[in-house]
């Protein structure tokens, strides 16, 4: 036996020297591979505290969001009641003015005690909602679409604008309603079809009423940036009875068409915006009785 040791000692050596490199390796691997899930372990126990975080911070920026809407669901009832009174007041200032001055003059100080606690309510809602209230706002008039027209044209799309029937005079509200469809519509023209895209924008007057339309051929234009031919494009989109089916269901949702939606549900009226296949987008805006409005019923008062 001794000699079989001595015979195969140096063997012998080299293999418990090589067992202990592989054992010396293994516990590299492992300590390395421990340290990574530790690393691992220790990155998804921040990103669990972060994303905590973040959701306390989100909770709390949406109570205070309602808190905000509360406050300004409140003052907004204060303001409808104070215009009630003031409605009430100058009705009947207007029927006893000949003969009673004293109660019309007593009617005009309460119109005007109650027009500025109003005006202050809807100065509060202003800082509420973060914004300086100011003595004038500067607000767009049907007269600035032209210039609207002409900026978006300078910077890239090319517009055709029609108008047809009599234009009659709109409240600052209905104006500013109307301007800020086209603009949005006008920008995601540009947004989405890119520079060179032709946009046909059609204003029609009615009696009471009026349309805005803006079709724009933002699907040609990205074809003829493209370097290919529009038409061969539109003819290997097949249009199906799906599309006509999705132009008159499909509801097309985006923060801008919602706010343009909005817009036009103020003044009670039938926003819509679909694909047009092969060609582009469409956004229409038809305010039926938009010209005797008045936040209320839409018709003429005085009438």
């Amino acid at each position: 036996m001794n000699a079989w040791l001595e015979e195969n000692a140096q063997f012998l050596a080299v293999a418990l020297a090589g067992a202990s490199a592989l054992f010396f390796v293994l516990a590299i691997v492992f300590l390395i591979l421990w340290l990574r899930a530790a690393r691992a372990r220790r990155r998804q126990y921040f990103a669990r505290v972060d994303a905590e975080r973040d959701q306390i911070d989100l909770e709390v920026a949406l109570q205070e969001e309602r808190g905000r809407i509360r406050i300004v669901r409140e003052l907004h009832e204060g303001a409808v009641h104070s215009v009630s009174t003031i409605i009430s007041q100058a009705d009947g200032a207007g029927y006893v003015a000949e003969t009673d001055p004293g109660a019309a003059a007593r009617s005009a100080a309460v119109i005007a005690e109650t027009a500025r606690g109003t005006l202050a309510d809807l100065r509060r809602v202003m800082t509420v909602v973060g914004a300086e209230p100011t003595d004038e706002v500067e607000r767009p008039q049907f007269s600035d679409m032209d210039d609207l027209i002409r900026v978006m044209r300078d910077a890239g799309l090319d517009i055709t604008s029609v108008e047809s029937g009599q234009r009659f005079d709109l409240q600052e509200g209905a104006q500013l309603a109307i301007f800020r469809i086209l603009q949005e519509a006008l920008s995601n023209a540009l947004k989405y079809g890119g520079p060179g895209t032709q946009v046909k924008v059609s204003i029609t007057w009615t009696d009471e009423g009026l349309q805005l339309l803006v079709d724009d051929d933002g699907v040609r234009s990205e074809a003829r940036r493209q370097g290919l031919d529009p038409d061969e494009v539109a003819q290997k989109r097949t249009y199906t009875f799906q599309d006509d089916l999705n132009a008159l269901t499909e509801v097309v949702v985006g923060p801008g068409i919602t706010e343009m939606r909005e817009r036009a549900s103020l003044f009670r009226g039938v926003f819509n915006a679909h694909l047009l296949p092969g060609v582009g987008f469409s956004v229409s805006a038809v305010f039926p009785a938009i010209r005797y409005d008045n936040g209320v019923h839409g018709v003429k008062l005085d009438s």
